[in-house]
C-alpha cells in the first residue's frame, strides 16, 4: 500500500488484482494484489519512496523464471520490461543497460557494433535484471564476468552505484547488499568480428530451437545442474521425461523443462516439480535445486500445503 500522507509523484501504470499468468512465461498462476509499471527509473524511485516499507515486493521482467502460486501474490509486483529500457554507450567498449532490457536485445546491439563477449545472452529468454540477479548463463557463458558495475535501488527509492567486486558471484547465484535490487549494469565488452559474432548468435538460437521446447510455455531450465552432472540427464534417467500432472509435463524434448500443455495451474507445475525432485533424490541421492522462483500463496481449494 502507499503511504497515506504522501502526494502522488509517480507517473507509471498502477493496476489491482493483475493476473500474473499474463506476465510469466509459464502462462499460469494467480494475481498480484497490486501491479506497477514505472514510466522510467526516476518514476520507479518516486513510487518506491511513497510505498509502505512493509509492502511485499515482487520484481518481474519477462517472467521467465517465475511461478506465482494460484492464490496470488499478496503485495506489489513491479514490472520492468518495457519500463526500464535505457541502453547507452558510455565509451567504445562499455554499455550501460537498464534492468528491463531483454537479454537478446543486448546480444544484438553489441554485435552490431563489432563487440563480443555476450553473444550467449541471445539464448536467455529474460531481462538483464533477472540475468544480474541469478548470474544467468547459456551455452558456456555467464553474465557477471562482463559486469563492471551495477546500479541498485532500495525500498526508499534511493539509487546506489556499486562495483562488481562488492558482490559474491557463483553458479546461478549472486549475493549483494540486502534490500537492494538491480536497476542497471555497465557491461565491459571486447572488439571483435561482428559477422562472426552474429553467426555465433544464429548458431546458438538454432541450437536452442533444436534442443529446447521453445514453442511451448515454460520457464526455461527448472533446476540447476548439480556439480559434475546435468539435471536433464538425471531426470531422464529416472524415467521422468514426458511425465505429466494435470496440464503440466516434463518436456519430451529437454527433461530440465516443465511445460504448460495449455491448461496447467501453478499447483500442477509446482507439484510436478516436487515430484521430479523427490524421485531424483530417491533414485540417485541428488537434491536438485531450482532456478525458478516460486512465490505467493496456494489457493485454498487445492488442499495442498504451500512449499517455499
Amino acid at each position: 500500500m502507499m503511504a497515506a500522507s504522501t502526494t502522488q509523484r509517480w507517473r507509471g501504470e498502477l493496476s489491482h488484482d493483475e493476473p500474473m499468468a499474463r506476465h510469466t512465461s509459464w502462462r499460469a498462476g494467480g494475481a498480484a494484489r497490486r501491479f506497477y509499471k514505472p514510466a522510467d527509473l526516476d518514476d520507479l524511485c518516486a513510487f518506491l519512496h511513497d510505498l509502505d516499507p512493509a509492502e511485499p515486493l515482487l520484481w518481474v521482467g519477462l517472467g521467465s523464471n517465475l511461478l506465482v502460486r494460484d492464490g496470488g501474490f499478496p503485495g506489489t509486483a513491479i514490472f520492468t520490461f518495457g519500463a526500464l529500457t535505457a541502453l547507452d554507450w558510455m565509451d567504445d567498449n562499455t554499455l550501460r543497460v537498464e534492468a528491463g532490457v531483454a537479454c537478446a536485445r543486448v546480444a544484438r546491439e553489441t554485435t552490431r557494433r563489432g563487440l563480443t563477449g555476450v553473444e550467449f545472452l541471445a539464448g536467455i529468454p529474460g531481462t538483464m535484471g533477472g540475468a544480474l540477479a541469478m548470474n544467468a548463463g547459456a551455452f558456456g557463458g555467464e553474465t557477471w564476468p562482463r559486469v563492471a558495475a551495477v546500479e541498485t535501488v532500495d525500498r526508499h527509492g534511493r539509487l546506489q552505484r556499486r562495483e562488481a567486486a562488492e558482490f559474491q558471484v557463483g553458479y546461478r547465484s549472486v549475493t549483494g547488499v540486502p534490500g537492494e535490487w538491480f536497476v542497471a549494469a555497465c557491461l565491459r565488452l571486447e572488439p571483435g568480428d561482428a559477422a562472426a559474432a552474429q553467426r555465433r548468435i544464429r548458431e546458438l538460437l538454432d541450437r536452442r530451437g533444436a534442443t529446447q521446447p521453445t514453442q511451448q510455455y515454460s520457464c526455461g531450465s527448472v533446476f540447476r545442474n548439480p556439480p559434475g552432472d546435468f539435471a536433464a540427464r538425471l531426470i531422464e534417467a529416472a524415467g521422468l521425461k514426458g511425465a505429466r500432472l494435470g496440464g503440466a509435463q516434463v518436456s519430451e524434448k529437454h527433461a530440465n523443462f516443465i511445460v504448460n500443455t495449455g491448461n496447467a495451474s501453478a499447483a500442477d507445475i509446482e507439484s510436478l516439480l516436487l515430484r521430479v525432485q523427490s524421485e531424483v533424490a530417491r533414485v540417485y541421492g541428488v537434491c536438485l535445486e531450482t532456478e525458478v522462483r516460486i512465490v505467493g500463496e496456494a489457493r485454498a481449494d487445492t488442499g495442498r500445503q504451500e512449499h517455499e
